[in-house]
């Protein structure tokens, strides 16, 4: 498996569609940070990302307010980092703010949802992924606020843009198992996406997914990914790397801005938050896991990362969960 592939597995991506819509001309529309999000997905949701694909029509987002990206159909506008965003069409109107009507949205389905002015039509299908809260930052970090990719250059891209449309249409029917289906697509459909973003990097662009196509810096990112359990030190993760230790060091500092076993050990730190979050198994036993001998090193290090000891950790995350399954119920 490959260094992207491989980190998608860990960081678990769950995808969904939302909102099915047809905007006429003018009309403006401004989203919540996707942690607004949060109540009407689920308890345990971790980060969001909101992503919005244009199937007719042209449109135009940002996040930055002196900055917009235009749209064309058969744009998908990702939102890596959850930030509050605009998106609209045509001459200037009073955004609306759909922050306050998630309720509505959510509870409405995938029936196609009319609005606007009148004039030229665009319609577009919202769709979110959520994944790990901490894992999701290794994969994320170096991804813009905004990220567009345009999938119709190829056959594969259709046919994913082709796919997710008719699986909205057939669960908006309720038609049975349409629902799985459209989350699995919607999921693909994110994977290609950042594939695509991946290709268009420059050679001598910088940062994490910047150090996947460089050999010996991908290969140990593999490893520390695939293998959280393995006592990595630097000279056995060199070796394994098939260079040296120095040359590691430095061509990984390089591309990823931080030392390898820095980066192992917040790697390691992250999957235990992951463990204590999502399974039962004692502090001791998810210690192992992440290749910590005793479970009071194992403790320390977490306190330096986290500001508090894993169990006092899974009780927050815990109670922070039913919180917002509350919210969302209210």
């Amino acid at each position: 498996m490959d260094v992207l592939s491989e980190l998608l597995t860990a960081v678990r991506i769950t995808g969904a569609v939302f909102y099915n819509a047809e905007f006429s001309s003018p009309w403006a529309f401004r989203s919540p940070a996707s942690k607004g999000l949060a109540p009407y997905v689920g308890a345990e949701a971790g980060h969001i990302i909101v992503y919005h694909l244009v199937t007719d029509g042209a449109a135009w987002a940002q996040v930055d307010p002196e900055e917009r990206t235009e749209l064309r159909a058969g744009d998908i506008v990702i939102f890596p980092h959850g930030h509050t965003h605009l998106m609209g069409n045509g001459p200037p109107v009073e955004p609306y703010d759909n922050g306050s009507a998630l309720r509505e949205i959510f509870s409405q389905g995938l029936g196609l949802v009319r609005s606007g002015g009148g004039g030229e039509t665009t319609r577009l299908i919202c769709g979110y992924l959520t994944c790990d809260e901490h894992l999701s930052r290794v994969l994320l970090a170096p991804l813009p606020p905004l990220l567009k990719v345009h999938v119709r250059d190829d056959e594969s891209g259709r046919w994913l843009e082709e796919s997710i449309r008719l699986a909205v249409a057939r669960t908006s029917s309720g038609e049975a198992g349409s629902a799985a289906v459209l989350a699995k697509v919607s999921e693909a459909l994110f994977v290609d996406t950042l594939c695509r973003y991946f290709s268009t990097l420059p050679p001598g662009e910088s940062g994490w997914l910047a150090g996947t196509r460089d050999p010996e810096v991908g290969r140990a990112l593999k490893l520390i990914h695939s293998r959280t359990s393995e006592p990595w030190t630097l000279t056995l993760l060199a070796e394994a790397a098939g260079v040296s230790r120095t040359v590691l060091v430095e061509r990984f500092t390089q591309f990823v801005g931080e030392a390898p076993m820095s980066y192992v050990a917040g790697w390691r730190m992250r999957v235990g938050a992951r463990l204590l979050t999502t399974t039962n198994r004692s502090v001791a036993d998810i210690a192992k896991e992440v290749a910590y001998d005793s479970e009071a090193a194992f403790n320390r290090a977490f306190k330096r990362l986290f500001g508090m000891p894993p169990g006092r950790y899974r009780k927050q995350q815990r109670a922070g969960g039913s919180r917002s399954a509350v919210a969302a119920k209210d």
